[in-house]
């Protein structure tokens, strides 16, 4: 389960690994989106789960098996991503990006057909549930 209180800290923690390549001087409310693709395609191929969230009270919980490859997004407040696939041992690659404020994404489960998805939502109060057996 993954709760940051601050979104900004979750951006610090995941770009860190490249601070060197990074004019931080740059890096402003423009420029992020870019540098989170980059951040993205330079990981591709590789397990685990990549979570920005800029903004207040954005909440993510996962429950991922070891193969799961997600990528997260939140930008805006009050947005929730509910995200469980431990019930399978498939590969499994996702990105899911809400932009705007208090969204709720719901999914559970994975397969072949929900494998290589990528869910974007923008706008505000938006909630979509998804089942995947």
């Amino acid at each position: 389960m993954f709760k940051p209180g601050w979104g900004a800290f979750t951006l610090f923690a995941v770009t860190c690994l490249h601070a060197q390549q990074i004019d931080w001087d740059k890096v402003n409310s423009h420029t992020v989106i870019e540098l989170i693709a980059r951040q993205q395609t330079e990981q591709q191929g590789l397990y685990g789960s990549h979570i920005i969230q800029i903004g207040d009270q954005n909440n993510a919980q996962l429950s991922l098996n070891a193969r799961t490859n997600i990528a997260i997004q939140q930008l805006g407040d009050y947005n929730t991503l509910y995200f469980i696939n431990s019930f399978t041992d498939k590969e499994n690659k996702t990105a899911v990006t809400a932009q705007g404020n208090n969204n709720i994404i719901d999914i559970t489960g994975s397969n072949s057909v929900s494998d290589g998805m990528q869910i974007n939502v923008k706008g505000d109060n938006k909630t979509i549930f998804m089942r995947n057996y």
